[in-house]
């Protein structure tokens, strides 16, 4: 994926899902477990699909879905990495990248034309398609059809726009050599395929992009960017006669072009494909979970296997845990076994009660265990990821999966077992099908990669058939270790400790001028028009009461889809940790699940994956998240859950130094991260060491930690008065209320609540820079910022009206627009007001490649003082508050996404109404008070900036 625009959190988990191929079983929901599967109902996604295929050969799929005054709009073109020659791989994504930089006819940065119209908008490339898509109000739909159109037939591809580009896609290939995993995935997936693109990264090789011509990319747009290469998708609320007549005048008269449906020489004509969340590997921007970059070792570039079982590849490189990949080869998406090989997955990676997760995690050899069944058009893989236990050896991990892989061939699942696992994937089918974007999502991807949207139907059909019998055999079929590709990533730095700290201030305010902001009046004659068509904007408010021992809780109903999104907080994070005791909060909370007064751990967990269910929590800085989902049915066992954790957690030693072992080599995996490592020197240079924001976990703290440590803090700071629940679903509010009264009711609190007086942090007296060395990276992560403002904030609104001007898009903004798209310097760069219950920080969060560092630096700082000097216009002022607030109702439209705006409300100590008032009190913003709020909150010469990186 090229772009992180405005895409909303959960999806961007979802296409980061994608990525990988992982079904997101930690995050299943509730469904009803039953003696036989049957094929999961509630939401046809394919009913009241119409299919069209104009003159032109353009495929449109229309789907009314009338639950959210919105609408999707995607076009898929039927083109990725498979289809790259000898010495152009990544050309697909770079191509994807120059989409963005506008048509003949609006020549301009199309992601500020997508932005101006509220949209949450994004595009990716993956092994066998390229995507387009935004999410917008009903009224910009018009708007959107003539954009896609436009730039499917008209795209600007120049020389100085390619030099730039191609500087951006590098650092983003560079950005994930960051990641010991990317590496280790490199080389094993260029052994497994020696002689195929699957085996090559999807993004690229730094080798291959710095050569690209022009003439090679705009010959590449001209074959594979034609009507009768793509698939438009468009759902939501509309009147399908009226988009088709639409669909008709846009693209209806755009010509066939090239060899549109080209494909590579040992390509398959067509397959069909499993659901979404295990489409193919892509290209993106914070989830590098593809083989991207250029190999590091001669194993990773052979042009033949050199592994087998006895022999792994074998990476020694500086990073912070050991690492095991493992890789079978599996059949095209089109094969009778892709279901039988999903269920198998599931068996062996759903959750918490699958096998490989009790056998390497649970026995203390991992911390980690997942897997992804890659199932495309040409034949795919079965990949292992196993992350070691400090200490533990990969050898040993080797064994123990091989004998968990060994005994799924030898002996048949148990009809508990197999259930489970076909429970959770149609549970997850729903669940991950709640908004309109990722319908259009599924449908697109089914479409493009097997001709036939219809195949997601009898996909689930034919996961209710899987036998323990097919299990079996597709065991033995394709988990044969003879066919094993097998790689270890041993770290040469175990301790997973970074490099000296060095601090100066003098190279980065060299003298730098920055453009001329871009007036949005001048780029208002590139946006089409939108249509003139009333969109309702009253938002149902959630009903809130408290409970008489103090618990909250807020309820709205929704019907659009038969499941429960749950957000919850509990005031008990980690701004209640001591030094001594830093991550304290943390091990509770991640403690919580491994047993209660009347279930053990195991227990716990089958009790939620039998139905498909989750159930998490995570600790941050003010409390500790809940979350859950499931189907509406069982909101009950969601619910009693719930309850039982939070009030009769018991805490067993043996959990206890499992947890405390993960927890362990997470703090290795930060260290080792330029992205955790330099948010943690950044926050700790602003707040003083008497201030918990100051509070990170050490090695040392996280030994110190005892059982009573934990049970301490539980009977402290878990209670009903410090706790607030958002429910959003298909559900009777009066009976979910007696549901939580009859679990919550007794639960009682004594005294207070514990309470802190955060010590008031002033600006830096002048700027600071440090500069935390990780060995082995490739690419800097910069933050540059200091304290600022709470949520309660008076100028809280003005705030971000002027963040969506400085940097709140990294495409649309004043410092996406300089330093990323005229001067190339960074892949991604943004700015953020983190203003929660307490001041947080505004930063300035931006990647860039070591050489370049100090001159995007220099020109973020030049930004502000010419922010600072000149202020904003009036233009961008009424240009920002329009993007946020067109957006909103596409926040809104997803269930899970408004429980989690409801509950930040609550616990803000915002009334219910603020979800309806929140578009009126941006619209109300003033220049005046924006310029007022850029003289009190932005300080160019008072800046703490922490590069975090290779180092010199």
């Amino acid at each position: 994926m090229s772009f992180l625009s405005k895409l909303r959190p959960s999806l961007l988990i979802l296409f980061s899902l994608f990525l990988s191929g992982v079904l997101w079983l930690s995050n299943f929901s509730v469904a009803a477990l039953q003696t036989d599967v049957t094929p999961v109902s509630g939401l046809s996604l394919t009913q009241g699909v119409r299919k069209t295929i104009l003159n032109n050969g353009l495929t449109v799929l229309t789907k009314e879905v009338h639950t959210s005054p919105v609408v999707s709009v995607q076009v898929w073109y039927r083109v990725g990495s498979r289809n790259e020659k000898a010495g152009e791989n990544g050309i697909s994504h770079q191509l994807e990248h120059l989409m963005f930089k506008g048509t003949t006819d609006r020549p301009v940065q199309f992601g500020r034309l997508l932005s101006a119209l509220g949209s949450q908008f994004n595009a990716f490339t993956s092994y066998d398609q390229t995507a387009y898509f935004s999410t917008v109000q009903r009224d910009k739909l018009d708007a959107l059809l003539t954009l896609e159109a436009d730039r499917m037939e008209s795209a600007l591809i120049q020389a100085d726009q390619l030099t730039s580009e191609k500087r951006v896609v590098i650092s983003e290939l560079q950005g994930y050599e960051n990641s010991p995993g990317y590496r280790l995935n490199r080389a094993v997936m260029r052994a497994a395929f020696p002689n195929r693109s699957y085996g090559l990264p999807v993004g690229g090789t730094k080798s291959d992009v710095e050569k690209f011509t022009l003439e090679q990319v705009r010959n590449y747009y001209q074959t594979y960017y034609s009507p009768d290469n793509a698939t438009l998708v468009v759902t939501g609320d509309f009147d399908t006669a009226a988009v088709l007549k639409s669909v008709e005048q846009n693209f209806g008269k755009l010509p066939k072009r090239g060899r549109g449906n080209a494909t590579s020489q040992n390509a398959k004509t067509q397959s069909t494909s499993p659901i979404a969340n295990r489409q193919s590997p892509t290209a993106s921007p914070h989830y590098p979970l593809s083989p991207e970059g250029t190999p590091s070792s001669p194993i990773a570039s052979s042009q033949s296997p050199t592994a087998s079982p006895q022999s792994p590849i074998i990476l020694k490189e500086p990073g912070s845990a050991a690492l095991l990949q493992a890789v079978y080869p599996l059949p095209d998406a089109n094969h009778p076994d892709v279901a039988a090989i999903d269920v198998m997955d599931a068996i062996l990676t759903g959750g918490r009660s699958s096998r490989l997760y009790q056998a390497l995690v649970e026995s203390g050899l991992a911390s980690s265990v997942s897997a992804s069944p890659a199932e495309l058009i040409e034949p795919g893989w079965y990949e292992i990821n196993v992350t070691a236990v400090p200490g533990q050896q990969l050898s040993k991990i080797s064994q123990v999966l091989q004998q968990s892989l060994t005994e799924l061939q030898q002996k048949q699942v148990a009809t508990d077992e197999l259930n489970r696992a076909k429970t959770q994937l149609q549970a997850a089918f729903v669940l991950n099908n709640q908004d309109i974007t990722s319908q259009a999502t599924q449908l697109g991807y089914s479409e493009i990669v097997s001709s036939d949207y219809l195949y997601i139907k009898r996909y689930l059909e034919a996961i209710a058939k899987v036998s323990a019998a097919d299990v079996q055999r597709a065991a033995k079929t394709y988990l044969n270790s003879a066919q094993q590709t097998l790689g270890f990533f041993e770290p040469t730095l175990p301790d997973g400790k970074p490099g000296a700290t060095g601090a100066g201030s003098g190279r980065t305010v060299e003298n730098f001028s920055p453009g001329k902001p871009v007036d949005p009046a001048e780029l208002a004659k590139y946006l089409p028009a939108a249509k003139s068509t009333s969109v309702s904007t009253k938002q149902t408010l959630p009903e809130q009461f408290i409970f008489k021992n103090g618990l909250q809780v807020l309820l709205l109903r929704d019907r659009s889809v038969p499941t429960i999104n749950l957000s919850g907080q509990i005031q008990a994070g980690s701004v209640f940790d001591t030094n001594q005791k830093a991550g304290l909060a943390n091990l509770v909370a991640a403690n919580l699940m491994n047993g209660t007064q009347t279930k053990d751990a195991l227990t716990l967990a089958k009790t939620l994956e039998d139905r498909g269910a989750s159930l998490g929590f995570l600790a941050n800085r003010e409390g500790v998240s809940i979350s859950g989902n499931g189907l509406s049915a069982n909101l009950p066992i969601l619910i009693d859950t719930l309850a039982d954790v939070v009030k009769n957690a018991n805490f067993p030693n043996a959990q206890l130094e499992l947890s405390r072992q993960r927890s362990l080599t997470s703090l290795k995996a930060l260290l080792d991260d330029p992205r955790g490592l330099g948010r943690r020197v950044f926050q700790q240079a602003i707040y003083p060491e008497n201030h918990p924001f100051h509070s990170f976990p050490t090695e040392q703290s996280l030994k110190s930690i005892t059982r009573n440590d934990l049970v301490r803090f539980y009977q402290e700071h878990y209670r009903p008065d410090t706790m607030t629940i958002a429910l959003v679903g298909d559900f009777e509010p009066s009976q979910v209320k007696a549901l939580l009264n009859k679990a919550f009711g007794d639960w009682k609190a004594e005294g207070n609540p514990p309470t802190l007086n955060l010590p008031s942090v002033a600006l830096p007296q002048k700027t600071t820079q440090l500069n935390p060395a990780i060995p082995g990276k490739a690419e800097d992560v910069t933050y540059i910022g200091y304290n600022s403002i709470s949520r309660k904030d008076p100028r809280y609104y003005s705030a971000l009206v002027l963040n969506e001007i400085l940097g709140g898009d990294t495409l649309s903004s004043r410092l996406g627009t300089e330093v990323r798209d005229r001067q190339g310097l960074t892949y991604g760069i943004y700015s953020a007001f983190a203003a929660g219950i307490n001041p947080g920080p505004f930063l300035i969060q931006m990647q860039t490649a070591p050489g370049d560092t100090q001159k995007a630096i220099a020109s973020a700082i030049a930004l502000l003082k010419q922010l600072r000097e000149q202020g904003i216009t009036e233009a961008e002022l009424n240009a920002a508050k329009r993007s946020i607030t067109n957006s909103f109702p596409v926040e809104l439209a997803n269930p899970s996404n408004l429980a989690e705006i409801i509950l930040g409300n609550a616990i803000y100590g915002l009334s219910p109404a603020e979800i309806r008032e929140y578009p009126k009190r941006i619209e109300s913003v003033t220049s005046a008070q924006v310029q007022q709020v850029i003289q009190e909150l932005i300080h160019p010469d008072k800046l703490v900036i922490v590069t975090a990186g290779p180092g010199a």
